[in-house]
């Protein structure tokens, strides 16, 4: 934690940060940091940290999302990234849920599923709570949910991401949706086909994720 706050001491850019908060809708106050310079700040500021345990890990990463400035909460899934192999198969439920929910956005929800969910999904079966994420009514749960299987390519179980799209195909609301299409979107790559069914048998509206899986299909024909 430390380290992190003095990575990030007299970092400062104004013009940056206003740029960044206005883009974000006002989630945080930023400090001015682009993401290139964040990730370098804190890989010199963390090389020579011991190695953490599971516990350290997911608290230290809680308190970097309860800083005020958004580049604290981009360190927190940076933080977990680094150190992914360190997370039990508690992290998700004690953990990850946490940071989903805490100061939540786009952008750290997707960057804790890239750091977080998707890796430790694949590597414990967290179908449970993946299934508890999904019947919640936190939009950025159910996001979290439908993109768990996010860049395991070859070993995607497309019935089991196809099973949440289902579930929340009648939801247009705007995040939610656009999961739903990204997840599909990155079906096509693997099997377009599949993603044509789907979208055959899902005959109702929902604009945005239909969008989004016609430019997986067309991409995967061109």
């Amino acid at each position: 934690m430390n380290a992190t706050k003095n990575a990030f001491r007299n970092q400062e850019n104004s013009e940056k940060a206003e740029g960044a908060f206005a883009y974000m809708k006002g989630i945080a106050p930023f400090i001015g940091i682009t993401a290139p310079d964040r990730r370098l700040l804190t890989k010199g500021a963390w090389k020579d940290l011991p190695t953490p345990s599971s516990d350290e890990l997911g608290t230290t990463a809680l308190a970097l999302m309860q800083c005020r400035e958004r580049e604290f909460h981009y360190a927190a899934f940076d933080l977990v990234d680094t150190w992914i192999k360190c997370a039990d198969e508690y992290f998700l439920a004690e953990y990850v849920e946490k940071l989903l929910i805490t100061k939540p956005w786009w952008d750290t929800v997707d960057g804790l599923v890239s750091a977080a969910v998707s890796p430790l999904c694949f590597r414990y079966d967290a179908t449970s709570i993946i299934d508890e994420w999904s019947e919640s009514n936190n939009r950025w749960l159910i996001r979290a949910a439908i993109g768990h299987q996010r860049s395991w390519r070859k070993n995607t179980d497309i019935e089991r991401v196809f099973e949440i799209c289902d579930r929340h195909w009648s939801n247009e609301e705007f995040f939610i949706a656009k999961a739903i299409g990204w997840a599909l979107r990155d079906i096509a790559k693997l099997d377009r086909k599949s993603v044509q069914r789907f979208l055959k048998q899902h005959p109702q509206k929902n604009t945005v994720a239909t969008r989004e899986a016609l430019r997986g299909i067309n991409a995967s024909v061109s």
